[in-house]
Order: structure tokens, then C-alpha cells, then sequence
């Protein structure tokens, strides 16, 4: 993906992150401990650096303040993006809805929020993997939405996301409702089709249900970018669809709380 990157956007990159870096930490200190954690090298046998992805600058001779706008300026495009999405900051040419994604997760879908930082933070050391876990996200969300008791249909732990989704379609009507025009009707039956077309490929294609050396198992970072970004756009929008059709309300807390035995 480096490659993709072009210089003026990686500009940009280094100017949002700087200064993301300085409104999320209290001072030099800790905008370099985080910066250290991106950082990796190699050493000899005697302990000498050999090669780094980047190396730390300082603004003083006493290496206590880092430079960061330097030391953004020393790291590939693809470490940049993958800095920038960690900070929530938006990179809309590259992974459109996922800090909003991520932001929405954190707030109410703690367990699913874990799954998928999993799954982003693999893409590229193990697409298949990634593929996996973004899967398992996706139940996730759906089985706690269907949780809500407002939401009247039948549904099992055991189903799977092609299931689930199909179920939930069916509560939120969005594929039958006569009242939404025709295109966003068959939107959302692909919708269903590429749900199912994502658990087809955790199943068959992925190392989750165990394959041998002769079989395929996605290995390419690109189809797990795809993958993800498909699943956070799909996350988004049930989570966004659920919170406009089933709002939380005073009245329904109310509700709740008259059915309380005490």
C-alpha cells in the first residue's frame, strides 16, 4: 500500500498526526513513548543497529524533546496510514468508515471493538486472520442489536453472519420495505449476499477451520483491506439503522423500568 501514497497526501498525513499527537498527550515524553512503539530495528550480535523503519528525532541536544514532525517525515506511507486510523483520524482515499467505525464500537461494543482491532491490526502480518476476526466482529454486532427486546424475531447464539443477517434484514425490513425505492432494496440484498460471501470466505479460505498445505488460504493484504473495509462499512450502517429505528428513549427506559418488580 506504501506505494499508493503519494507524497503531498503523506504531507498531510505528517501535519494531522503532529498535531493529533500533541492533543492526545501531555507532553514530549509521551508523544515519544508512542512514537517508540511504532518503531522497530535490528541488531548484530554485538547489540549494533543494523536497520530501523524510522529513526526518533530530537528538537535538543539533550534528546528530550522529539521532533515529531521529523520524525513522522522518516516513516513509510503505509506505517503513516496505519498511525493516522490508530489516532481516528479519518485517511477517507484508503479505509473510509473505520475510525468512525472504531469510535461507534468503543462507545456500546466493547467485545466486537476488540475483535475488530484484532482484525485491522493483522491485515498485513496475517490476512487471513484478519478476514477471520472481521467476520466475528460482525456477528457480534449483530447478536447484541438483536438483543434488544424491541427487535421481535426469532434468532439462535449458534447462528452465523450469514444468518444473522438475513434475520436482521428482516426485522429492519429494508429489503421488503415498499416504501424505500427499488435500488436500495436490491442494496440491500447484496448486502446479504456479500455477508454471505464473507463467512464463504472465513470458512473456505482462511486457516479458522483448519487447512492443509495443498489448500488456498488468502494471503494477500489486499483482499483483507477489502474484507475489512466491507465489514465496517456493513458494521456502520446496522449500528446507525439500529440506533434512527430504535432510538434510546426516556419513554422506553421508562418502560423497562416499570416491568421491575420492586
Amino acid at each position: 500500500m506504501s506505494n499508493n501514497v503519494s507524497p503531498k497526501y503523506q504531507m498531510t498525513l505528517v501535519q494531522q498526526i503532529s498535531d493529533r499527537l500533541f492533543e492526545l498527550f501531555i507532553g514530549y515524553e509521551d508523544v515519544e513513548s508512542y512514537m517508540m512503539k511504532w518503531h522497530t530495528w535490528d541488531e548484530d550480535f554485538y547489540g549494533r543497529v543494523l536497520g530501523e523503519n524510522f529513526s526518533i528525532v530530537y528538537r535538543d541536544e539533550e534528546h528530550k524533546k522529539i521532533d515529531a514532525k521529523k520524525t513522522l517525515h522518516g516513516v513509510d506511507g503505509d506505517t503513516l496510514l496505519k498511525i493516522a486510523i490508530d489516532l481516528g483520524i479519518e485517511t477517507p482515499d484508503f479505509v473510509p468508515c473505520i475510525p468512525t467505525f472504531r469510535n461507534e464500537l468503543k462507545s456500546s461494543y466493547e467485545m466486537a471493538g476488540q475483535t475488530f482491532e484484532k482484525a485491522f491490526k493483522n491485515v498485513d502480518a496475517d490476512p487471513s486472520l484478519a478476514i477471520g476476526l472481521a467476520n466475528s466482529a460482525l456477528e457480534s454486532i449483530i447478536k447484541k442489536i438483536l438483543e434488544d427486546k424491541r427487535i421481535d424475531v426469532q434468532w439462535s447464539e449458534k447462528d452465523t453472519l450469514s444468518g444473522l443477517v438475513k434475520t436482521i434484514c428482516k426485522a429492519f425490513q429494508i429489503n421488503t420495505d415498499n416504501s424505500c425505492p427499488v435500488e436500495i432494496r436490491t442494496v440491500a440484498s447484496s448486502l446479504m449476499n456479500c455477508c454471505k460471501a464473507i463467512e464463504d470466505l472465513r470458512s473456505d479460505k482462511t486457516v479458522f477451520h483448519g487447512k492443509t498445505k495443498e489448500e488456498y488460504v488468502v494471503s494477500d493484504p489486499l483482499y483483507a483491506y477489502f474484507v475489512v473495509n466491507a465489514v465496517s462499512t456493513i458494521g456502520l450502517f446496522m449500528l446507525n439503522y439500529y440506533k434512527t429505528k430504535y432510538p434510546s428513549n426516556s419513554q422506553f427506559e421508562t418502560d423497562m423500568e416499570d416491568d421491575l418488580p420492586f
